[in-house]
């Protein structure tokens, strides 16, 4: 049993692309990345993230928590997520998804022709 500081992740992002297909999953990725963003500046802030840990259920984690999150998907080092570097993020996070990457790639690619 976890412990009551520990954040358990359970995988629910192949359940979803199962359901939505990869381009809906992505559509839903876009929206969870507007709901975080600071709508000034297009991007997830320590602000907006901090502002918006209760939608996440996360309300009782530390700033150093925020700010590892963070590091964990700022791949340009700006101190922020852009779109692209959030679903990366989530991305990374999901074992499942990252073992299906090339079927989501190749479906989404289908999609798009």
């Amino acid at each position: 049993m976890a412990a009551e500081s520990e954040i358990v992740f359970e995988d629910f992002f192949p359940a979803m692309v199962e359901k939505l297909g990869a381009e809906g999953f992505m559509k839903e990725l876009s929206n969870g990345f507007r709901l975080l963003m600071d709508v000034n500046k297009g991007m997830i802030t320590f602000e907006s993230l901090k502002r918006n840990m209760a939608l996440l259920g996360l309300q009782d984690m530390g700033d150093e928590d925020v700010v590892c999150m963070l590091r964990e998907g700022d791949l340009d080092g700006d101190g922020a997520l852009d779109e692209m570097e959030f679903c990366t993020l989530m991305f990374r996070l999901s074992p499942a998804l990252m073992n299906s990457s090339r079927t989501l790639l190749v479906e989404a690619l289908a999609n798009e022709m």
